[in-house]
């Protein structure tokens, strides 16, 4: 899986690498100094069900 490294609130569907069903995936990027990036928050969430 790859995130985007911008800054801020992110939220996408992916297909599973190993079952195919869809993932609700949402991520917060922060940038506490210009050279780096940090996931703050992670969440994938199975939303076939």
């Amino acid at each position: 899986m790859l995130l985007e490294p911008e800054s801020g609130s992110h939220a996408y569907i992916e297909d599973c690498e190993v079952c195919c069903r869809p993932l609700s995936i949402r991520y917060v990027i922060e940038r506490p100094d210009a050279g780096n990036s940090e996931v703050r928050e992670f969440e994938a969430v199975d939303e076939s069900s």
